[in-house]
């Protein structure tokens, strides 16, 4: 298996790049998200891979920026009935904090904006992962915390924490955040959190 590659960036295109190592040129299908992020072509540039194989498409390299996004992939690979193409759909829809959030929250709504996931599809991933990702990494024996709600970025990711130390459930604060605005403070976002839990909406 090949877990990793580290060498230049020798070419990019809509759903896949090319890293080049020690003259042998590694092609990666890759979700729009992962290929934002990359550095310009002729780049040194460091990726984690997760590679498949089926009897219908034979091998698959599979490139990602952040460790986290590799780990959402294989979750999302995980469930039945969602293959590498529509966990890339999702990928690059959602950043992994985002679908974090949307899946601690269960909204399967916004999980249906990725191509090819329709309603059935976004409420069976809610029900295989949100356990995994709303709960403590240690009780569900999960062993990726890059996705777990405590550990989402930014104000969203804060706002969260601060009420999982008030008290809430990471499940029960990210429900309420997730509808808020994300562009708000994190003390007006638990501000209006608390406000929302204590009118029981």
């Amino acid at each position: 298996m090949i877990y990793s590659l580290c060498g230049k960036l020798s070419h990019v295109e809509d759903g896949m790049f090319v890293v080049e190592c020690s003259g042998v040129g590694f092609a990666c299908k890759a979700s729009a998200t992962a290929i934002s992020c990359l550095p310009p072509e002729g780049s040194e540039v460091f990726v984690y891979t997760t590679m498949t194989f089926s009897a219908e498409q034979g091998t698959d390299l599979y490139g990602f920026y952040e460790k986290a996004e590799q780990e959402c992939f294989s979750m999302l690979t995980g469930i039945s009935g969602i293959g590498p193409k529509a966990a890339l759909s999702v990928l690059s829809e959602f950043t992994p904090d985002s679908f974090a959030l949307a899946v601690a929250s269960g909204d399967a709504k916004a999980i249906t904006r990725a191509k090819g996931i329709g309603p059935k599809a976004a409420q069976r991933i809610i029900l295989e992962l949100h356990d995994k990702i709303s709960g403590s990494s240690a009780e569900k024996g999960f062993a990726s915390p890059a996705v777990s709600v405590t550990n989402l970025h930014g104000a969203a990711g804060e706002a969260i924490a601060a009420m999982v130390s008030l008290g809430y459930t990471n499940a029960e604060a990210a429900a309420v955040i997730a509808k808020l605005p994300q562009d708000l403070p994190v003390d007006e976002m638990i501000k209006r959190a608390l406000k929302s839990l204590a009118m029981g909406r």
